[in-house]
């Protein structure tokens, strides 16, 4: 029973992570069929981000208040639906509201099968849990790009989607046959102004830093966004450290592992959240390759993901979590950096083999960092950890989304405007991968033994 309960919690992130996966390989032939461009379709991407970032925070306290199992059926359901519209969409504005609607079932997905886990598991077993449960959910992307250039390039993008209602359907069966009812939390009264500020916030910042780079927009709409947002991020700050139990527990930046974690990641992920918009683009818009074409060559980072997940645990433990962070973002970082200086003739399994190992290392630190912030944790305060760091990981995935695409438009509109350059596309990975290189930096001012009751069994008293 012990491994059957996260591979049915996997079934949701084999979902997610195959849908995010699949999108960005499809972009270029959904924006043709929908009659928009692939730059202005990033708004799509950044919509699904935006929804997790607004409703990952009240995850935790739904899965006490109306059980774990049952959240997790219902944000099966609704994922599915959205899933549906997308396919349905004929229009830019259909498009994005159907992502928003996935993204509202993926972030009631996510946090709670994470929070199950780390509720259920002793923490110097984590590593290897976390490793177990993501492992599943690590065939997403596998199979996501070539299989969604598969269907792209010889059936239709429509049905990238409908393939997720099948996955759903089975997921819900199974939770409904096998998965325990958690033990709850007593349910807090909830935040309400809380989550009206930060959602507001969250909202608005991720979409305007989306819409300053949009050419179907004025620049100065996303600029007005933005501010509101960061302004009503400030009232939020202010809410939460004079309310007794806030939505966000900011209190728990006071804690030196969780603030590194949370930063630095923060850094790593405004990398990594351009990568799967920037990569496929590139292939298909300036090499020339076809959908499925650029999906067999994507896919290969998913490759060294899945077999990172076998070594996490005796990465960590043989090298600390200082050593093994640092390595992990450092070459994450350098593989961005690479990708700078592709060119059409960049022989494809030199590309692959890159990918393959930067994939390893990419991987390693998501395992590492999901275990290591809860390393200077309190029990009680594991749900609020786990929504701080999913919410701040998808707030800065959507801004990595939105840096990537404010990077081609403005190295497209100071040449004068025309076709995308693969110049264009240098300039983006070159500024993203040094983004991605801050959080190497950071981790290296982390003591040695950093982590380490995290992989080291507790003596018995």
């Amino acid at each position: 029973m012990s491994r059957v309960v996260p591979l049915i919690l996997a079934t949701a992130l084999f979902m997610e992570n195959m849908d995010a996966t699949v999108i960005a390989t499809s972009l270029a032939a959904i924006a043709a069929d929908i009659g928009t461009d692939p730059i202005s379709l990033k708004l799509a991407l950044t919509a699904y981000l935006v929804a997790l970032a607004i409703f990952v925070p009240i995850s935790s306290w739904m899965a006490d208040r109306f059980g774990a199992r049952n959240v997790f059926r219902i944000a099966m359901v609704v994922f599915m639906i959205g899933s549906i519209a997308c396919a349905m969409s004929g229009s830019l504005l259909a498009f994005v509201v159907a992502r928003f609607v996935q993204g509202m079932g993926g972030a009631m997905m996510t946090p709670v099968a994470r929070l199950v886990l780390v509720r259920a598991t002793p923490r110097h077993e984590l590593v290897n849990a976390m490793a177990w449960l993501t492992v599943p959910g690590l065939i997403g992307p596998i199979m996501g790009p070539p299989f969604g250039g598969f269907l792209t390039t010889f059936f239709s993008w429509h049905w990238i989607f409908l393939i997720n209602v099948p996955i759903g359907i089975a997921g819900v069966v199974l939770v409904g046959r096998f998965l325990p009812e958690t033990q709850r939390n007593a349910p807090r009264r909830i935040d309400l102004g809380g989550f009206v500020l930060a959602g507001t916030a969250f909202a608005l910042f991720a979409f305007g830093t989306s819409v300053i780079s949009l050419p179907a927009l004025p620049p100065i709409v996303g600029i007005i966004a933005t501010a509101i947002g960061i302004g009503i991020g400030a009232l939020y700050v202010r809410h939460a450290l004079r309310t007794e139990y806030p939505l966000l527990d900011l209190r728990l930046f006071r804690l030196p592992y969780f603030r590194s974690s949370v930063v630095a990641g923060a850094a790593f992920r405004l990398g990594q959240g351009a990568t799967p918009f920037l990569f496929p683009l590139m292939l298909q818009l300036i090499f020339g390759m076809t959908p499925f074409q650029s999906g067999m060559v994507t896919f290969a980072g998913a490759l060294g993901a899945i077999v990172a997940k076998f070594f996490a645990s005796w990465i960590f433990k043989r090298l600390g979590f200082k050593i093994s962070l640092i390595v992990s973002t450092g070459i994450s970082a350098i593989g961005i950096l690479i990708m700078g200086f592709y060119t059409p003739e960049t022989p494809v399994p030199l590309m692959i083999s890159i990918l393959v190992f930067t994939g390893f290392w990419n991987s390693t630190f998501w395992t590492g960092s999901s275990v290591f912030v809860f390393a200077d944790v309190d029990d009680k305060e594991a749900g609020q950890a786990n929504v701080i760091s999913q919410v701040t990981g998808q707030l800065t995935m959507a801004l990595g989304v939105a840096v990537g695409g404010g990077v081609l438009e403005a190295a497209h509109a100071m040449r004068g405007g025309g076709e995308l350059l693969l110049s264009d596309f240098h300039l983006a990975f070159f500024i993203v991968g040094a983004i991605c290189a801050i959080s190497t930096a950071m981790f290296m001012r982390l003591p040695a033994n950093a982590g380490q009751q995290l992989t080291r069994e507790p003596h018995a008293h």
